[in-house]
């Protein structure tokens, strides 16, 4: 029997695949969050759309942290999920987060209030570390995934970028729909230049979907195993009618949100003897 033949057996000691679930739905929803959050506070920003600032904030910085929370055993010491940054993205995407909350507290106040001149140095400079920190909040979770060797459909470079493009879109649109009584109509105005700029997204996001699908199939039989799983059985029905129907604001939202959600319940760990017999 080849390995990719090998069934799901669950938790029983049989030969055969095993989906992961250490990381499941409350951890889908904490990168999910944080991800939007971070983008729409990125779009807005560059946008000069201070309520979408803060409403980015408020997203990543309540609902990222809530689901987190939820999902560990000792929430009293998750604060050490900070000290070693140089082991995990993990704690690079925590370290990611408190200067999202610092730099965009700090670059939001001063847009709102008008404290200092929206070209000074100083204001540049916030705006730029805020930029950042929404950069790292936007694809840690991808890179994170990235590194496990043992899920091989997580195993790959297109991870983070997956990450990276359905949380600009989702920002895009959510950007685009609060500000819409804000932002100009004209021709060169911030409406047709997010409706283009999410327009190119939705097909970005189908590019990358296909190559990381495609490169899991063509991988190990841990990674066709989750692409069977996604297209052909256990969550079929979820992965087209959710992640690849992206159609209006509440789509591209959705498909984010299932894309998240079906990452973690596809992915199926290498069976412990990886062989023909």
């Amino acid at each position: 029997m080849a390995a990719q033949d090998l069934p799901i057996v669950g938790d029983s000691f049989a030969l055969g695949y095993r989906f992961q679930r250490h990381w499941d739905t409350s951890m889908a929803n904490a990168f999910f969050f944080g991800e939007l959050g971070a983008a729409v506070f990125l779009v807005s920003m560059l946008c000069g759309f201070v309520p979408g600032m803060l409403g980015g904030l408020v997203i990543t910085g309540t609902l990222k942290t809530f689901f987190h929370i939820t999902h560990m055993g000792v929430p009293g010491k998750s604060w050490r999920a900070i000290v070693r940054p140089d082991r995990s993205w993990v704690s690079r995407g925590l370290l990611g987060i408190v200067c999202l909350m610092g730099f965009g507290g700090l670059s939001t106040l001063v847009a709102w209030t008008g404290a200092l001149a929206p070209d000074s140095p100083l204001t540049m400079l916030l705006k730029f570390a805020a930029g950042a920190a929404a950069l790292v909040v936007m694809t840690y979770q991808g890179l994170a995934m990235s590194h496990s060797t043992a899920i091989s459909l997580w195993n790959t470079g297109l991870m983070p970028v997956a990450s990276l493009v359905y949380s600009a879109t989702g920002g895009t649109l959510l950007t685009l729909l609060g500000g819409w009584s804000t932002f100009s109509a004209a021709e060169n105005g911030e409406r047709p230049m997010l409706a283009n700029v999410a327009l190119l997204l939705v097909v970005v996001i189908a590019v990358v979907v296909a190559s990381l699908l495609h490169g899991a199939h063509h991988g190990s039989p841990g990674g066709r195993k989750s692409v069977e799983v996604l297209t052909r059985t256990y969550y079929a029905k979820w992965f087209w009618g959710c992640i690849c129907v992206v159609v209006a604001t509440a789509g591209v939202l959705t498909g984010h949100y299932a894309f998240r959600v079906l990452m973690f319940k596809a992915g199926v760990y290498e069976p412990i003897m990886n062989f023909r017999f």
